[in-house]
């Protein structure tokens, strides 16, 4: 009985083995299924992304009137420059200015003490009213002499004798005269004055100092800085274009100082266009819509001490074009003259110049960012109808600042990308965006969106009695 009651057990037992073995391929082909499933929907996602719109800034080509500019770096040099020495020996007894101090022509400058020269001077006036008494004796003796010896009363030798005497008092009479302006410019002299208009350096001898005739070091060295030349050099290359515009007139000249940066300050024509420190927080108000010193609500540059830029050029004209060509650099010396009214030249600066040949009529110009340099040459993004990129070759004629000169290539009027180049490829899609960054289209729908929101906040927030 526990024998045939056991049989039937056996028998269940393998039939649910054969089952679950017949279970596992099945699960196996589900599991592959649903991971090829999610490959494929992985893989259309990301073709849908790679399709997505590039966002880019576009600017069209325009025509324009560009000048032909050489830039070059440059040195203030003085218009003139005088080093203020003795030229007599003595004490100084008083010096009539601050060191630094603007001086004009003949202004007295320095006063040594006169007094030996003062007495050389009445010396010789009185040698010299000697020696005239002198030769006017001689003079009538030497006509009375020759009376007498017409009338045989004296002699011939005599005559001549009395000739020769007055002849040299005469001649005495002219050495004293040389004695006495001598003595003269020594004793104007002590008064040492300005040789030119201009700006004083450093005071290099002071009140109770010996100074000596001639001596090698100067005094004070005065220098004009108002006007001032600057000296700068251009390749050789571009000297048939300066002998050709050159001739027309003054050429056109920027000098820019290198001054680093500074605080700067709204300093009318008699400023020095600078400002050590904040400045005045009241001035500093140009936004609206915030605290005095600030723009905008920002704290403005001027207000937070932070540095700005002199970019500001002073304007003057070419003056001087040296004769020869400098063989060791194959550049031109030039000079340009500036008024300087400010004082914003100085001299001994470096600034960065910029010398206007011509003027460029109708040349096409882009930003110089939107030209991209590949191996086949320089190339820009062109947008079509269809919102696409399209790769276009141009050839660059030049640059001017921050446009380029495109020769060839383009037409006035087209779209070119100004920003995302690096990551379109070509006839890939774009969208094109905002200065801020936002796609146009996409702007106006987030701004109704965001004023939808703030209308139904203000229902939210409004009492029963005024919800419509």
């Amino acid at each position: 009985m526990n024998a045939i009651d056991s049989f039937p057990m056996t028998t269940s037992r393998s039939h649910g083995s054969a089952m679950h073995s017949l279970e596992l391929p099945r699960l196996a082909t589900a599991a592959r299924a649903a991971l090829l499933l999610l490959a494929l929907a992985c893989t259309k996602q990301q073709e849908q992304k790679a399709r997505a719109p590039v966002p880019v800034s576009v600017i069209k080509a325009k025509a324009q009137d560009v000048p032909y500019v050489v830039e070059a770096n440059g040195v203030v040099v003085p218009l003139q420059s005088a080093s203020v020495t003795s030229q007599v020996e003595g004490i100084v007894q008083s010096v009539a200015f601050r060191e630094g101090q603007d001086v004009v022509k003949g202004q007295l400058l320095f006063q040594v003490d006169p007094r030996p020269y003062r007495a050389a001077f009445q010396q010789a006036a009185a040698n010299l009213a000697r020696d005239r008494a002198n030769a006017e004796n001689a003079q009538r003796e030497s006509q009375r002499y020759a009376a007498l010896s017409a009338q045989d009363y004296v002699t011939k030798e005599q005559a001549d004798q009395q000739r020769a005497n007055a002849a040299a008092t005469t001649a005495s009479v002219a050495a004293t005269e040389a004695a006495l302006a001598t003595a003269r410019f020594n004793l104007e002299n002590t008064q040492i004055r300005a040789p030119i208009s201009g700006r004083t350096g450093a005071l290099l001898v002071k009140t109770g100092n010996v100074v000596h005739a001639s001596g090698a070091a100067p005094l004070v060295v005065i220098n004009q800085v108002s006007p001032i030349l600057v000296r700068f050099a251009i390749p050789a290359t571009q000297l048939p274009l300066l002998q050709k515009y050159g001739k027309v007139g003054g050429l056109a000249v920027l000098a820019t100082p290198n001054s680093g940066s500074s605080v700067v300050d709204s300093a009318g024509p008699g400023g020095s266009g600078l400002n050590i420190g904040n400045g005045d927080p009241g001035s500093a108000t140009t936004g609206a819509g915030g605290p005095p010193g600030t723009q905008g609500g920002q704290q403005s540059p001027q207000a937070s001490g932070q540095l700005v830029p002199i970019s500001q050029p002073e304007h003057g004209a070419l003056s001087f074009i040296d004769n020869a060509v400098d063989t060791s650099t194959g550049t031109v010396l030039l000079k340009a003259s500036f008024p300087n009214p400010n004082r914003r030249l100085w001299a001994g600066e470096f600034v960065s110049t910029q010398l206007r040949l011509f003027v460029e009529q109708n040349a096409l110009v882009v930003p110089t960012q939107a030209v991209v340099t590949g191996q086949q040459g320089p190339y820009v993004y062109v947008i079509t109808d269809s919102s696409t990129a399209q790769q276009r070759t141009v050839t660059v004629e030049r640059t001017a600042g921050t446009l380029t000169i495109i020769a060839s290539g383009l037409r006035e009027g087209e779209q070119v990308v100004t920003e995302g180049q690096s990551r379109l490829t070509p006839n890939a899609k774009i969208s094109i965006t905002t200065p801020q960054g936002t796609p146009t289209g996409a702007r106006k729908g987030a701004a109704g969106a965001k004023g939808a929101a703030g209308a139904k906040g203000a229902a939210r927030a409004a009492p029963p009695a005024a919800r419509p």
